[in-house]
Formats: structure tokens, sequence, C-alpha cells
């Protein structure tokens, strides 16, 4: 097209668009466009998270390595944390408050380090899970990957510190008169059970942190109530057996009551029915803890994919 100007000449007028008048959705789809960090199908979403496990072990391992790498005992702090809680809790409730309630010594001190280790294990995924994101945007902004990434990581960074720790739990349990037995077999189903319990129980805490960083403060308060709730340093049945019983049954099903129990079931003589064998509603509900939380905490992370590490 052409015009003629005021002083004789001719313009020429660029032609119209081809885009004209089409939509930024109408743009976006003749030119094979996507959002940025839009959220995958379900299963892509899972595909994708497999074709990254190198990188979720490796994140994983690194992170447990600098996790004390300013302290001059290194990595031993990761078995000294758990046993001198365990110490101190022993103090506490096992020499001044009684709180064995007539349970043999070497029931007893078995017993405690157990519930501490493995209440440790949902403590600290729990508060690794609450700043997968928020203490993560850096790399969360820069990194194209699939988000669950992180709070899977850091359960597993929380699952291999409990291994080194268990070390420390056989020698206690050797020591105090509970040697190895087919029983000890159980360990590796009810680890299982319960990383899957607390990586589900991880995502959900990261969504929640990534919209609500003071979480974080908050976390604290919560897990000491559960963790007095759950019988760490008492046996609720024992503890309870003066009030309703069903208020022991309540406490008793709640899921860290439950990996305690079966964790101290298997490693303990002397602790459990005199048969070895728990009622098999015990394990269903292990089981069932660990599927509910584990799948209905991936998908509630899942469904705010695209939204992490906006704003």
């Amino acid at each position: 097209m052409s015009e003629t100007t005021h002083d004789g000449g001719v313009a020429v007028s660029a032609p119209p668009s081809p885009d004209e008048g089409l939509s930024a959705a109408d743009l976006a789809a003749k030119y094979g466009l996507a959002v940025s960090g839009a959220r995958p199908g379900l299963v892509e979403y899972v595909r994708q998270l497999w074709g990254r496990r190198h990188f979720i072990l490796a994140f994983s391992q690194a992170k447990l390595t600098a996790q004390y790498s300013q302290a001059k005992l290194g990595q031993l702090w990761q078995v000294a944390t758990p046993l001198l809680n365990a110490a101190v809790y022993f103090l506490i409730f096992g020499l001044i408050l009684k709180a064995d309630r007539g349970m043999e010594r070497e029931v007893y001190i078995p017993f405690l380090v157990t519930g501490v280790f493995v209440f440790t294990f949902t403590q600290s995924s729990v508060m690794a899970g609450v700043r997968a994101i928020s203490g993560n945007l850096g790399l969360v902004r820069a990194l194209h990957f699939p988000r669950a990434a992180l709070p899977i990581s850091f359960s597993l960074q929380q699952l291999q510190q409990l291994l080194f720790s268990m070390i420390v739990l056989f020698v206690v349990a050797v020591g105090f008169g509970s040697y190895p037995q087919l029983s000890w077999l159980l360990i590796v189903p009810i680890l299982v059970l319960q990383f899957l319990f607390n990586t589900g129980l991880a995502m959900i805490m990261a969504r929640m942190g990534a919209k609500t960083p003071d979480l974080a403060q908050l976390m604290p308060f919560v897990m000491r109530t559960w963790m007095y709730a759950s019988g760490v340093m008492f046996s609720i049945p024992l503890m309870l057996e003066e009030h309703p019983k069903w208020i022991a049954d309540i406490l008793q099903y709640n899921p860290a009551a439950i990996y305690m129990d079966l964790m101290r079931f298997a490693l303990i003589d002397g602790y459990g029915p005199a048969s070895k064998v728990l009622p098999p509603h015990v394990w269903a509900v292990a089981g069932g803890w660990a599927v509910l939380v584990a799948v209905g905490g991936f998908v509630y992370f899942w469904k705010a994919e695209e939204r992490y590490g906006r704003g």
C-alpha cells in the first residue's frame, strides 16, 4: 500500500501483520508455545521425576554431607544428636518422672532410644519439607524440574541419616539383652512404610510452607506436641491405664506411635505380645497411613506445581 505525501513523495506503508487481531492464546497455539513452568499431567509428572532420580539421590547425599560440614565432629553428629536427646529424656522421664511405669530397665532404655530415633526421622522430614521450596527459591527459579524432587530428596536425606543412627540403635539393643533374631528383618518394611508416610507429609508441608513461610516458625511447637502424644518417652497403655481406654486407643493409632511400636516390637525382647505376633490390623494401619499420606501428599503438591517460585 502507498500514499502521496504533502511534498509529492510516495510513502509505502507496511502490509498488515498476519497475526493482527489474534489473542495471546491464539498466538501461542499458532506458534506452538507453552506456558513456562506449566503443570504436566500426573502420569507425565511421575515420569519426569523418575528421569531425575539420579539428581534426587545426589542432592540428598550432598545435603547430608554439608549438614555438619562446619562442625569438628562432622557426620558423627548424625548419631550423637538423637543419642543425646535420648539421654536427656531418660534423665527427666526415666529417672525423675518414672515414666517407665514399672518397665524393666533392659526394656525401657532401648524402648526410649528407639522412640527418639524413629520419631526424629519423621520430625526432621517434616521440618525439612516445610523449607523445601521456600528455602530453595534460587534453585526453583533458575532450573526447570519437577518441584516434588525437593521434598522427596529431603526425606531421602533423613532416611540416610536414620540408617547411620540404626547402627547405634542395634548396639543399644544388644547391650541391653535384645539380640538379633528373625523379627529384626521386619525393620526393612517398617522403614519403607515410614519413609512413604514421611515423604507424603513432607510434600504437604512443602506446599503449605511455600505459601506461608512463617509456618517454619510454628512447626517446632506442633511437632513437640505430637511427640508427647505419641509415646516417645513412655508406654501409652501403661501411662493411661487409669483413663478411659478409648483415649489410649486414639493415641496409639496415630502414625508416629504406630511406626515406633512396630520398630520396638521388631527390636526389643520383652516388648509387645509374648507370642511376638502383632495383631494384623497394626500392619494394616501402618500401610494405610503410608499409602494415604504418600499418594494424597503427592497429588496435593502436584496440584500447585506451576505456582512454586512465583511472586
